[in-house]
């Protein structure tokens, strides 16, 4: 008897096959086998005429969707069919989860095997594991399919129906999301926060004492003075101002300097010391959000390198599934941690009973353990380093195996001190400082984890704080007092580890998806990255103001939890399908508890989108109000469709790319306006009388004939060359730059050869046909003959050599052949059919077969989602046989 395994990658099959035997074939579907249409080629001839092909949706008819196979998975699915026709029987094991259980049902719709067909599920991969899977099988839960199909519809719709508007009113390649723009939105409202935030000072008092002639000093901080608690920054609101109702005293600079002068010369003493217990409780094994976070925390590693890994991990057979909002653990993982704890620190480190956790998260998806070390007995990190050659890898296993050993060992134990001093100043005003201790007497899980510390041994040192042997009424030395002064700071812009915190706790989205959509907002340009905070561009505050203008449902924290909840009753059969979709997009009476009851968006999307895009004025949603200048007149910050500037007036200046918006103040815009524009007359048009400029523009320096109001149309312009500089520009380098472009001659057949200067540098052309010249002094220079050679020599693309810089190698997931090359806006890599751009943290050098896949899937998405089509990858060339 033969049986077909089908899994989603070929890593995981890999795996997969070294534990079944003879009569088995493990092969995958890598990845999903079918889609909505992503562009217009992709629609069949059949639908072609549709009204809704577009959206690959029929909206009339209960939402029906158009599924295709794309080009490239047509070669899997032939590979597929070919395996099912020698099997006996066909196992599904896709994940177990929303994802996995749709691609389940896409391979029996695509496939129709007429032989048995089971459903086997599990969240780690061993040999145990896969035969209780086997044992345990059943069928595909059409539910949990309705409910990844009802998301993919919706996102589907929101995507369609809405980007468009942000295409035409602020520039194309936008995007809008049902989870993506909320996510936005919480960048951008903490910047906003940040430009109203006003920064205020205040001081205190910091002193270093001792008992008498001890040697042992501590330091403490002023708290309380004349009976009133002295102001510190809790005292300030996030706008950083001080409310007036507040009872704590403000010292200024004058007050605090005084009041510390005054009391050096005063005796101390101790007032009260307050010893109580302490005592601090491992974490929780991790979910999907906790581990990107502290993977964030520890590692420095993004949300989308932390997945990449924790995926490398679960397809090889080292940690339980990844994607999982449980923070439970089997019986057998619970004894495999408690063995080792035993054996590794001892039976002191092992509490009497074992710890079990239980999910808080709402609506937690699935029945997953957490994410723990995979099999009965937990492998050591110093033996996976041994078998891992990739070190993201060996670090994520290694954060992984003491998170879930520490979870079971017993609780850290110590003691706080809280010590309160003091004296009566002169003018006697009584002065209270007060300072604290910790004492760690049993580290418990400390000795194996601590949050943020690479190194728990040496992290417990620095958690402990130890102060002198101290008593009521000890008479203290104060060996200083120093006025210390502070600015209250802004809240922190958010960072990956921060954002995914914040979309879990307003229940947006699923932390499965949270890396995908991290990524997507950078490469739409709506946030970057400056250190390890996530910055929203200018274009992020446009695309939220359109939105919560116009479509506030779509950035509502609370009606997109809303819909989460909804597709959790979908997974559970208590909420249908059709109706669900039909009010988000038509609109009509609400029903988001699942009983008839609960709010719902007064209007439907479709309506939104058709009936308020005449409201919408793309000026007015485009501009951030910064101020006024010393004239009254208002500053304002813009987003144009070549990129952000501001503006007075008329006058108007470019943003730097990479500029904060926190940081563009009016002082800041005005001398970007007040910057000379370079504008100087070289002479007059002999021809025309005109004066030439030469000016200063957003993309360089140019000249220009005549001004906008001496012409009927648009002014001739032409941009210097490379080697030009504007002030040593004459009259006849101007009008020989204007009177481009140059005609060089005509071919044989009479078509007329010009060259020219364009954006990427200098070129000939004739009809459709172009060449790069390799200078620009060419332009002027090339001749007929010249031109004709360069012409039949073949195309050069990019105006660069096609040679790769670097083969990073042939991914085996896809069969892709991945490459490295310059190009004329920088290092790109490639697969033969889709380039895409080396990203700031990427290098020649580090460029690895999963970065470069990230990069290529990135790409083919955004093409997709501008209707564009994405060829697949053309075959790898085969390795010589060596035996030939």
């Amino acid at each position: 008897m033969s049986t077909l395994v089908i899994v989603e990658s070929p890593a995981k099959a890999r795996t997969i096959s070294g534990f079944l035997g003879a009569g088995y074939v493990v092969e995958s579907s890598i990845g999903h086998i079918r889609d909505l249409p992503r562009n217009a080629a992709d629609v069949p001839a059949s639908h072609k005429g549709e009204s809704w092909a577009r959206l690959g949706v029929d909206t009339e008819h209960d939402f029906k969707p158009l599924y295709i196979v794309p080009k490239e998975k047509k070669q899997q699915i032939t590979k597929l069919k070919k395996l099912l026709k020698s099997a006996d029987e066909l196992l599904l094991a896709t994940d177990e989860d929303r994802e996995g259980e749709s691609i389940a049902w896409h391979l029996m719709e695509v496939l129709k095997p007429t032989i048995p067909v089971r459903r086997m599920v599990f969240h780690e991969i061993t040999p145990q594991a896969i035969q209780r899977a086997m044992d345990e099988s059943r069928d595909i839960d059409r539910h949990l399919v309705e409910a990844q199909e009802a998301r993919r519809i919706l996102d589907r719709l929101v995507g369609y129906e809405v980007s468009p508007v942000l295409w035409k009113m602020i520039r194309q390649g936008l995007s809008a999301g049902r989870v993506q723009s909320p996510a936005v939105r919480i960048l951008v409202e903490r910047e906003r926060e940040r430009m109203r935030f006003a920064s205020a000072s205040y001081w205190n008092l910091e002193g270093e004492f001792s008992t008498s002639g001890a040697p042992d000093r501590f330091s403490a901080t002023l708290v309380e003075l004349g009976g009133s608690r002295v102001a510190s920054g809790k005292d300030f609101g996030q706008d950083g101002t001080m409310s007036d109702k507040s009872p704590a005293r403000l010292l200024d600079e004058a007050a605090a300097v005084a009041l510390a002068e005054g009391l050096r010369s005063i005796e101390f003493a101790v007032r009260s010391v307050e010893r109580k217990p302490w005592s601090s409780s491992p974490g929780a094994p991790f979910r999907t959000s906790t581990l990107q976070q502290e993977a964030g925390r520890k590692l420095r590693f993004t949300a989308s390198r932390t997945m990449r890994a924790a995926q490398r991990l679960y397809e090889g057979g080292f940690i339980t599934y990844m994607r999982t909002d449980s923070i439970a653990l089997s019986e057998t993982a619970i004894t495999a941690a408690r063995s080792l704890v035993a054996d590794r620190y001892g039976s002191d480190y092992l509490p009497a009973k074992p710890r079990l956790y239980k999910s808080t998260v709402k609506n937690a998806q699935e029945a997953h353990e957490a994410i723990r070390p995979a099999g009965e007995v937990f492998r050591s990190p110093e033996d996976v380093a041994g078998q891992l050659q990739d070190s993201d890898q060996i670090k994520l296993y290694d954060m992984v195996w003491k998170r879930t050993v520490a979870s079971q060992m017993s609780n850290a134990t110590g003691e706080r001190v809280q010590v309160r001093l003091g004296a009566t100043t002169a003018s006697g005003e009584d002065a209270e400082f007060a300072t604290s201790g910790k004492v760690i007497s049993f580290p418990g899980y400390l000795r194996a984890y601590v949050e943020g510390s690479d190194d728990p041994e040496a992290d417990l040192e620095d958690r402990e704080r130890r102060l002198p042997a101290l008593a009521d009424g000890d008479a203290l030395d104060a060996h200083s007092i120093e006025a210390l002064g502070h600015d209250t700071k802004p809240r922190a812009r958010y960072t990956e580890a921060s954002l995914v915190k914040r979309l879990e706790e307003l229940e947006i989205g699923r932390p499965s998806t949270y890396a995908s959509i991290i990524q997507t907002i950078q490469d739409r340009g709506y946030a970057f990255k400056k250190g390890t905070a996530l910055v929203p561009s200018f274009t992020a505050f446009a695309a939220i103001s359109l939105l919560e203008r116009h479509f506030p449902t779509l950035v509502d924290y609370d009606f997109t939890a809303l819909m989460e909840d909804d597709l959790d009753r979908i997974a559970a059969g208590s909420q249908e399908v059709t109706p669900w979709l039909s009010r988000l997009y038509f609109g009509g009476p609400g029903d988001t508890d699942g009983n008839g009851h609960g709010p719902a968006p007064r209007t439907g999307l479709k309506t939104a989108v058709s009936d308020g895009l005449g409201d919408i004025d793309p000026r007015e949603i485009s501009s951030i109000p910064l101020g006024e200048d010393a004239d009254g007149v208002a500053v304002v910050a813009r987003v144009g469709r070549y990129g952000p500037y501001v503006s007075r007036g008329e006058d108007t200046a470019g943003i730097p790319d990479e500029l904060p918006p926190d940081e563009l103040s009016v002082d800041m815009a005005i001398e970007l306006l007040s910057k000379p524009s370079g504008d100087r007359i070289v002479g007059a048009d002999p021809e025309s009388g005109l004066d030439v400029l030469v000016r200063a523009g957003r993309y360089g320096p140019y000249v220009q004939l005549g001004d906008a109001d001496e012409v009927k149309d648009k002014p001739k312009t032409a941009s210097l060359f490379k080697t030009m500089e504007p002030a040593e520009l004459t009259l006849d380098d101007a009008l020989r730059l204007l009177s481009l472009p140059r005609v060089v001659g005509a071919d044989a057949e009479g078509v007329e050869i010009t060259v020219q200067n364009g954006r990427y540098g200098p070129y000939i052309k004739r009809a459709k046909d172009t060449r790069s010249l390799e200078t620009e002094d060419q332009i002027f220079t090339v001749t007929l003959d010249e031109s004709l050679a360069l012409l039949a020599q073949p195309k050069r693309r990019g105006g660069r050599s096609t040679a790769a810089l670097r083969e990073v190698g042939i991914d085996p997931e896809n069969g892709c052949q991945y490459e490295i090359r310059d190009g004329r806006f920088g290092l790109y890599v490639t697969d033969g059919a889709v380039n895409a751009s080396l990203r700031k943290d990427d290098s020649l050098e580090n460029m690895t077969i999963e970065r470069a896949r990230l990069l290529l899937e990135a790409r083919r998405q955004r093409m997709a989602d501008q209707g564009k089509e994405a060829k697949p990858c053309p075959p790898a060339p085969k390795e010589p046989d060596p035996s030939a």
